[in-house]
């Protein structure tokens, strides 16, 4: 079997990865934990072709220390067995774990009790968001290090040592190509890489120019793993582009995920924002937003990128306030806190002395709501930005007016 170059160029050191400077840089964590040969079990975390694998492997040929590896999706409860009792018989072993968010609970149950004996030391990883995939019982027993998507100097620099390697010799290739096998690679060294072996094995005379390029690939590699959560960063973007209406850049996140296909996470994250981001400033934006959706799932794909493309636009170019979110996350803060207090007895079941505001002008009267060592509390602060959330500050000013009065 012939291996892959982009496999042969894994480095075989940390000082030859490419990237992840912030974690493998002179005084960095990793470099330091290496340089003491002090490994905690750690998740590596990120994209694809950004090198969770190539660390791995690197940390342990640094440390020269006897490991194995296992893919969490492909190895079974046997191959684990295996594992442990080879541990055991050295007295310990690091086991590089692949796809470590895919360990089934007969798995976790085994690895749990070697971790904290520290027979075992894991090095996981995994695209997915490990606050979200990884069982919380492995992940509190392990460092989480996010790796960086690479950037595209990055990518040419790795493309400039691989046309060294031995398999590419009597490679000619222009700055112009390796320049645009970075662009296309979306910052994927492993797409780089395999990319420019299809072309000097795919060129007559060994010379890659851009042309040659082209016909081998013009499409960009696009990295949007909607089943793996790998998503999330674009999902981040999205939000906070429609909150900071930007609608130039909410349709460019728009469009990646709709390019994923995933329209349920678009129509869950519209939803958090209606009212989380816009809230009382564009009250009406809801039933707007619920009709976009409905509208979307009646005509599919690929129509259904009009009404999320229209509505994405209303949304960002909405007045925002988080005034609602704001005043009940104060007054979750005070039920999770213990600031509860004792239900008025003029309001509870009993309703002894309860005056019914309908029965007084204006269908308001002054009465405590409140707990007793709450009375005085404020959890909605109306923001200004829009006409109608303007209108609920005056009925609120009126209302707080009308109670300080009473109270005085």
């Amino acid at each position: 079997m012939d291996v892959p170059l982009a496999l042969k160029l894994a480095p075989n050191s940390i000082d030859e990865v490419i990237g992840q400077k912030h974690l493998l840089g002179e005084g960095k964590i990793l470099r330091n934990l290496v340089k003491n040969k002090k490994i905690p079990s750690m998740i590596l975390y990120g994209r694809p072709g950004i090198g969770k694998t190539s660390i791995a492997n690197a940390i342990v040929k640094d440390l020269n220390v006897r490991y194995r590896s296992f893919n969490a999706t492909i190895n079974n409860k046997h191959d684990f067995d295996v594992i442990v009792e080879e541990a055991k018989m050295y007295g310990g072993m690091i086991v590089i774990i692949d796809e470590i968010h895919r360990l089934n609970k007969d798995k976790q149950d085994l690895l749990l009790p070697q971790i904290e004996s520290g027979l075992i030391t894991i090095i996981g990883m995994t695209t997915s968001n490990p606050y979200h995939k990884i069982n919380p019982a492995i992940r509190s027993r392990c460092q989480l290090f996010e790796l960086l998507p690479l950037e595209e100097d990055d990518i040419k620099e790795g493309l400039r040592r691989a046309t060294k390697h031995k398999d590419l010799e009597g490679i000619e290739i222009s700055e112009d190509a390796i320049d645009y096998i970075a662009t296309l690679s979306g910052n994927d060294l492993r797409f780089a890489y395999n990319l420019l072996e299809v072309a000097f094995y795919a060129s007559n005379d060994k010379k890659i120019d851009v042309e040659v390029i082209k016909k081998i690939n013009n499409k960009p590699a696009f990295f949007h793993d909607k089943n793996e959560d790998g998503h999330y960063d674009v999902l981040s973007a999205f939000q906070k582009s429609i909150r900071g209406s930007d609608v130039n850049a909410s349709l460019h996140y728009l469009a990646r995920l709709l390019e994923a296909g995933d329209l349920d996470s678009i129509y869950r994250r519209l939803s958090v924002i209606c009212y989380e981001d816009i809230g009382l400033a564009n009250p009406s934006i809801g039933p707007r937003l619920q009709a976009a959706i409905q509208a979307s799932e009646l005509v599919g794909f690929p129509e259904a990128v009009i009404p999320m493309g229209e509505i994405v636009i209303e949304m960002a170019l909405s007045p925002k306030s988080n005034s609602a979110y704001l005043a009940i996350n104060k007054a979750l803060a005070d039920v999770r806190t213990g600031k509860c207090g004792k239900v008025p007895t003029h309001i509870n079941s009993t309703a002894v002395g309860y005056l019914y505001p309908h029965d007084y002008p204006g269908d308001f009267v002054v009465q405590e709501y409140l707990p007793e060592n709450l009375r005085k509390k404020n959890y909605y602060e109306p923001k200004t930005t829009s006409q109608y959330e303007r209108m609920l500050m005056q009925i609120k000013n009126s209302i707080d007016q009308k109670k300080s009065e009473y109270y005085k």
